[in-house]
Formats: structure tokens, sequence, C-alpha cells
């Protein structure tokens, strides 16, 4: 089964819509699918998070599976402290998680972003 995550610029009350949402159509007996979500407070922060460098790093352990952090560095031809730095980054995120102690993955098969507009600033 493919894994996808959701990438939103939002604020707790709109996560707690969604939670009312689905609680209402689990009372009325309605399916839910589930989805998992990544909120970011604002787009600055969402930014600054997914920097170019890392979304390379994002689709290439995704495309060649779990690797140590120092392959990874030799393969994208980057300094080992920096790909460290974007690998703790995006595990405290959840867009990249261990396996063992000293390999890292990425658990996802898609990322969806949406960001509204008026969500943005």
């Amino acid at each position: 089964m493919k894994k996808k995550v959701k990438i939103e610029v939002g604020d707790l009350d709109q996560s707690a819509k969604r939670f009312v949402e689905a609680w209402k159509k689990a009372e009325k007996g309605k399916s839910l699918e589930s989805q998992e979500y990544i909120t970011f407070d604002d787009m600055e922060t969402l930014l600054r998070v997914l920097t170019s460098p890392r979304w390379t790093l994002l689709r290439f352990l995704r495309r060649e599976g779990p690797m140590r952090i120092r392959r990874l560095s030799k393969a994208l031809t980057r300094n080992y402290k920096n790909v460290h730095k974007d690998v703790k980054a995006l595990k405290r995120v959840g867009l990249a998680a261990p396996v063992t102690e000293d390999k890292v993955m990425v658990p996802w098969d898609t990322l969806l972003a949406e960001v509204r507009l008026e969500a943005a600033y």
C-alpha cells in the first residue's frame, strides 16, 4: 500500500476542524480515509525546512532506499555535516525516519502539498 502525507500551512484551528469533521463522519458510520498531515505554522517555516538540497535528498532516498548518512553524502556529493543536519531536520518533522541506529529512510511514496494563499502570510 502506498503511503502518502499531506504537507500544508495551517494552524491549530484548521487541525481541530479536520478532527471534528472526521469524528462526525465516524459517528454517522461513514468510512474514513486515513490521511497523515504535516502542518507548518507558516510558509517561511515550510520553506526553511524543505530547502532545495533537502528536497533532492528526500527524492534520492525514496528512490534508492534506506542508507547511512555517510553513503548518502557521498552519493549526493555533499558535505557529511550538512547532510547530517538536513536528515536531522527532516526526521524532526516526520519526512524522514530512522531504520536502524545508522540508517535513514523516507517512509512516504507521495508528498502532497497544499498552501492556501491566506495561510501563507
